[in-house]
Order: structure tokens, then C-alpha cells, then sequence
């Protein structure tokens, strides 16, 4: 094999805006978390899961904002790993870089499972109950993206677009009749436009409850700013992407809670489980309907798959560059310009997972802990994001009414939820999903002290300020790209 010293970087220009939001979409999964979740936020929510959707994705917004506004100072494959280190603290820094590593190693898990579990079952639904079988197929899946991710970022966009288009033609489908059958009041439920107020939520704990749930179906989006050294004009195409996916994803949210409102009993919901999709399918189209939404469900979780292998594998490449992880992870493919040192790491981990995996009882058991303790490390790194967004604009906030609400109020409002989110997560979850949440974010200290103590460039950052980067022209649109956040400090941009 060969390949490359870590003073190469990766491939600029690969990537288009409609391939970014492609990606976008992909990466929050429309049917994966559709089919994964929704029972439960219609058992914590009732008729409120659509405003639950609605009121999650107003601070989530805020946090895309965020996202687009600090990818204008400092395209970085880190991403918030980059910017809450040259804003808050650089431990704060690594801290966000590492819970996205520790989330989506554990959804590489949680998510590889019920691919082989959905797959099993298009065939055969009595082999979908074995773990072990379901863990082999979903293994399948997984090395099959992880040679995808290897290839490159125009191969792993070419895949992704048959994948994620082929699943969005049967949701988009399937929303259009489902909206058509509870226009016409043929359903369990007729339709009130009080799912999207405050009237079906049990209180404030209920609000609270559905609000954290849902907050689960809006992850992966940020996949476009760990992307954005690879994507053209990426100072501004990844915020746009993000902002364009969140939108798509957030329409087929809640017109199919509304379906599942409207068109499933209480009984039936709450014994779909992961087949609630099937369900609501075989509702909208006798017949063929349950299999193509699985298979719609397949589809997302195989997209999903992808895109967190880009997150993951960008952010250790990311730490391998800046030495705050072992420097061979920013190694890059001479050929096909990827970090593939931290793919086949990640690669090896996971596999390791999938073994132990089995050990763990059934798949909805490790679904369970394994996507809780995912709650907790997304929360932590978008809040921070939030945060450091209004750090890192707050010399321009008082410029206009637009840059105060977009630029401050509107960040900070989308990271103070997230914080709260996370605060309530520890008294909600489980011990088993809190220790394993917690200890894998702890587990981040012992690297991080001893690449500080070595002495890594990291530690030591130009402060992002977004009056100080636009004065010096880092945020007009032709301006180059920077591979690392130190060029200001008079550190190489390659070690």
C-alpha cells in the first residue's frame, strides 16, 4: 500500500455544494432514526412528538448557525474540535474533538446492528432475532463503507448519492401519501394542529423529555464542516449545506410523526419498536409498503454509516496533524488522498466492538445503552460549538439587529439546550448508558495531558476572532483554505 507522510493534506475541491448536502441529509438519517426512535418519543411525548421535533429544531438551528458561522474564520477538518480550542480552551477543545470520536465509535456499533437486523429481515424474519447473525451482516455492511471512505471523498459522495437517493425517492413517496390519507381523515386519529403546540406535552418534565429525545433524530448534519477542507469553497458551502439538510430532514421528521399520529394506534406503536416504519409502510401501501420502508431504513442506516466513518476518521486525522494524537493518524493516501491510518484504526476498533458486542445481551439492549450514552457526547460538543460561535463573534454582535439575533442570541439560545439537554440526560439515563457516556469522555484526559505535556502546538492557539480574521481577509471567498488552525501563530500547518 502506499501512502503518504503526514505533511500531505487532504483533497481539496473534491466536493460540490449539492454532494455536501447530500451529505447532510445522510448524515442525520432521516429513516434510521425515524425507525429507531419514534416509538419512543411518541411513548415519552404522546400527540406532542411532532412539536417536540418543532421545538428541538429551533435551538438546533442555532447550533448550525454556530457551525456555519465559525466554518467562515477557520475551515478545519476538526471542525469543533478547532474552534472550541482557539475560543474557550484548548482542553475544552480537545474535550469536543474527542466526544465526537467516542459518539460515533459507538453508533458505528449501535447503527451496524439493526443494518444487519433490518437486512436479515427483508429475508427472513425469524433471523433477524439473532445477535450473532445480525452482528456478522451489519459487520458486512460496515467494512463495505469503510473500503467506500477509503476510496476517497468523490467516491464516498458517487455512493452516497445512490444510497441516500434512492432512500429519500421512497420517503418522500411514502410522506406524500401518508399527508394525503390524513388530509382525508383516513386514519386512527384525525389530525389537529395542536401536535405542534404545548397542549399534549405532560408539563414541563414532558416538554423537557420529548425535546431531548428528539434532539437525537437532528445528528450527523455537521459532517459537512468535518468536510470542509475537502468541499469547494468550503468557508461557505458547509454552513449552507448544513442548514439546507437540517431543513429537508426536519419536513420528513414531522410529517411522518404526524403519520404515525394520525394513521397508527397506541397498541400498534407501542409494539412496533424498530418496525414502526414497516408499519406505518404497510398503512400508506398494503402490501409492498412495510418492506420498502425497511429497506428505506437499511439505506439510511448505510448512509449514516458513511458519514460517521468521514466524521470520525477527519477528526483523528485532524488530532494526528496537530499532535494531539499519535502524528501517524494524519498520515494521508498518496492515491486516493484519505487518512488512512485513522480508518484502519477506527476500522479495527470497531470490529473489536462488534465482537464484544455479542457478549452484551440482545441488539435492542445495546442499541439502548449504546445511543444514550451517544446523547451525551453530542450535546457536549454542540453546546460548546454554540458557545464558542458567540466568543468568536462577539467584536461584530453589536454590528446589526441581524448579526445580534443570528450571530448571538440565536447561538447561545441552541447551546444552552443542548447544555440542559445533557444535565437532564444524567438524571434520565440509565447507570450502565451515564458510565459508559461519561467514562468513555474521561477516558479523553489521559491523551490530552500527555500531548500537552509534549509540548503539542495545539495548546498553544491564535485565538479566533472573527473581526480580526475578516480585517485580515480569512473570511472573503477566494481566500485560501488553511489546513490547520496555528498559521496565525507562527506554527507549520504541517507536522
Amino acid at each position: 500500500m502506499s501512502s503518504s507522510t503526514s505533511g500531505r493534506g487532504l483533497q481539496p475541491n473534491a466536493l460540490s455544494t449539492f454532494d455536501t448536502v447530500v451529505m447532510a441529509v445522510a448524515g442525520s438519517a432521516p429513516a434510521y432514526s425515524l425507525a429507531a426512535t419514534t416509538t419512543v418519543l411518541v411513548g415519552s411525548a404522546g400527540l406532542a412528538g411532532p412539536a417536540a421535533l418543532l421545538y428541538c429544531a429551533i435551538p438546533m438551528l442555532g447550533i448550525v448557525l454556530a457551525f456555519g458561522r465559525l466554518g467562515r474564520i477557520d475551515v478545519h477538518a476538526g471542525a469543533a474540535y478547532s474552534w472550541v480550542g482557539r475560543t474557550l480552551h484548548p482542553f475544552l477543545g480537545f474535550l469536543s474533538g474527542w466526544a465526537l470520536v467516542v459518539a460515533a465509535t459507538l453508533f458505528m456499533v449501535a447503527g451496524s446492528l439493526p443494518a444487519g437486523q433490518m437486512t436479515l429481515g427483508l429475508f427472513d424474519a425469524g433471523l433477524a432475532h439473532d445477535t450473532a447473525l445480525a452482528t456478522l451482516t451489519g459487520a458486512g455492511w460496515f467494512l463495505l463503507m469503510l473500503a467506500v471512505v477509503l476510496g476517497g471523498a468523490r467516491l464516498s459522495a458517487r455512493a452516497q448519492l445512490i444510497v441516500s437517493g434512492v432512500e429519500l425517492m421512497i420517503l418522500l413517496g411514502f410522506s406524500a401519501g401518508a399527508l394525503i390519507r390524513v388530509g382525508d381523515g383516513d386514519g386512527a386519529v384525525p389530525f389537529d394542529w395542536s401536535w405542534l403546540g404545548f397542549s399534549h406535552f405532560d408539563g414541563v418534565p414532558g416538554f423537557a423529555a420529548g425535546t431531548l429525545i428528539a434532539a437525537f433524530y437532528y445528528w450527523g448534519w455537521d459532517v459537512t464542516s468535518n468536510l470542509s477542507e475537502e468541499t469547494r469553497d468550503g468557508r461557505r458551502t458547509a454552513g449552507l449545506a448544513a442548514l439546507v439538510g437540517v431543513g429537508v430532514v426536519f419536513a420528513l421528521f414531522v410529517a411522518f410523526t404526524v403519520a404515525t399520529d394520525a394513521l397508527l394506534t397506541g397498541d400498534e406503536i407501542a409494539h412496533g419498536r424498530t418496525n414502526v416504519l414497516a408499519l406505518l409502510g404497510e398503512r400508506i401501501w398494503p402490501g409492498a409498503g412495510g418492506r420498502l420502508m425497511v429497506l428505506a431504513a437499511v439505506l439510511s442506516t448505510i448512509a449514516t454509516l458513511e458519514t460517521t466513518l468521514i466524521q470520525v476518521t477527519r477528526s483523528l486525522f485532524a488530532m494526528g496533524r496537530d499532535r494531539t494524537m499519535p502524528g501517524a493518524l494524519g498520515a494521508v493516501h498518496r492515491r486516493w488522498n484519505t487518512p488512512w491510518v485513522a480508518i484502519v484504526v477506527v476500522g479495527a476498533v470497531a470490529l473489536l466492538l462488534f465482537v464484544a458486542s455479542n457478549a452484551l445481551g440482545s441488539v435492542q439492549d445495546i442499541m439502548a445503552d449504546a445511543l444514550s450514552a451517544i446523547g451525551l457526547q453530542t450535546t457536549l460538543y454542540y453546546g460548546l460549538a454554540g458557545l464558542a460561535a458567540v466568543v468568536a463573534y462577539r467584536g461584530t454582535l453589536t454590528e446589526s439587529v441581524g448579526s445580534f439575533l443570528l450571530g448571538g442570541v440565536w447561538p447561545l439560545l441552541g447551546s444552552l439546550f443542548m447544555f440542559c439537554a445533557f444535565g437532564l440526560s444524567l438524571t434520565r439515563l440509565s447507570a450502565a448508558a451515564v458510565a459508559i457516556g461519561i467514562g468513555s469522555l474521561l477516558a479523553g484526559i489521559a491523551p490530552m495531558l500527555w500531548y500537552w505535556r509534549r509540548g503539542s502546538p495545539y495548546y498553544r492557539p491564535a485565538r479566533l476572532d472573527a473581526t480580526r480574521s475578516f480585517e485580515a481577509g480569512a473570511g472573503g471567498p477566494n481566500s485560501p483554505a488553511p489546513h490547520s488552525s496555528y498559521v496565525a501563530a507562527g506554527h507549520p500547518t504541517d507536522f
